[in-house]
């Protein structure tokens, strides 16, 4: 089979969404070339770092790729992917230089090239990814290995948003909490707050793709006692009271629904929110205060922000 590359050269802003809009059109996992990989310091504590080859990085943004097979239909996906990330202006998201190019692969470079991004990362000072081809033991008894199959979508949960949000959760979920993660995408924080000791928690995503996606890696993971994985829009519907609510999606939905995370979590529980790129943190910490929680930590990684609330008694 003949599979297209299609690349996207855009901006870290656009990354998220770029992303989900390219998972959306039926690609089974991205890429993303950031030439701030090439630069990025990592203390030894958190993870082993591995040489990169400055040639396959832009000289400046952000090109995120991904793989579609070619058949009928390709130029009409194509079309859409380009007429919804452009629809992405309307949210004031900068797409920098926005061009797409197309170019096309044989099914056996593609099935295994992409793997060479992928290695094991320790993320925190319990967390290690770990790609589910990789052998990989764990250097210390209270380490905390996550195995997901980048394959299967949504990336390596290694992302600064993800590893700002697990960090928090470290810090935030204590044995037999409840928690509620919104818009989980590969599912890796509710496999997270499962492996910290939380009694149960409830996974939702409007995507069907990040659902099943999700279910695959808390299975893989054996976490799926703790773990439901439903489809749902943000927190339509849910009743029940958590003494966590995660959130690492775009800080224009964040901020629509704030109201709605009160409601769910209980007096004195957390509300952690990510994938806040660093020009729209004090519109997020308003709306956060002004549903009634206060805001405990401020957490900053390159261009993103992460914020761990406590919902007022």
């Amino acid at each position: 089979m003949k599979w297209s590359e299609i690349a996207i050269h855009t901006t870290n802003e656009a990354v998220e969404p770029v992303s989900n809009i390219l998972h959306e059109a039926g690609a089974s996992g991205v890429v993303i070339e950031d030439p701030n990989d090439l630069f990025k310091e990592r203390e030894n504590v958190f993870g082993e770092i591995y040489q990169l080859n400055p040639a396959d990085y832009p000289d400046e943004g952000v090109i995120v790729k991904a793989y579609l097979p070619v058949n009928s239909f390709l130029g009409e996906t194509v079309d859409e992917i380009k007429e919804a990330i452009h629809n992405l202006l309307l949210f004031n998201i900068d797409l920098g230089r926005n061009s797409v190019s197309i170019s096309e692969v044989n099914e056996e470079e593609w099935a295994t090239a992409w793997k060479k991004y992928y290695n094991p990362v320790k993320i925190s000072e319990r967390f290690t990814i770990v790609p589910t081809w990789e052998n990989y033991e764990p250097v210390s008894s209270d380490e905390l290995i996550i195995e997901l199959d980048p394959g299967m979508a949504f990336g390596t949960g290694t992302h600064p948003t993800t590893v700002m949000c697990i960090q928090a959760l470290e810090r935030t979920v204590k044995p037999g909490d409840s928690v509620v993660d919104v818009g989980t995408g590969s599912g890796v924080l509710s496999i997270a707050a499962a492996m910290l000791g939380a009694q149960s928690v409830t996974a939702l995503d409007l995507d069907e793709v990040a659902v099943a996606s999700a279910k695959l890696n808390v299975k893989l993971n054996k976490v799926q006692n703790v773990v439901s994985v439903s489809q749902n829009n943000l927190l339509d519907g849910v009743e029940r009271s958590a003494d966590v609510v995660v959130a690492n999606i775009l800080a224009e939905v964040i901020v629509r629904f704030t109201d709605e995370v009160a409601a769910v979590v209980k007096p004195g529980g957390s509300f952690i929110a990510s994938g806040i790129i660093q020009p729209k943190k004090q519109e997020v910490k308003d709306a956060i205060t002004a549903s009634g929680f206060t805001i405990e930590e401020t957490i900053l990684m390159e261009d993103w922000v992460a914020l761990i609330a406590k919902r007022n008694q």
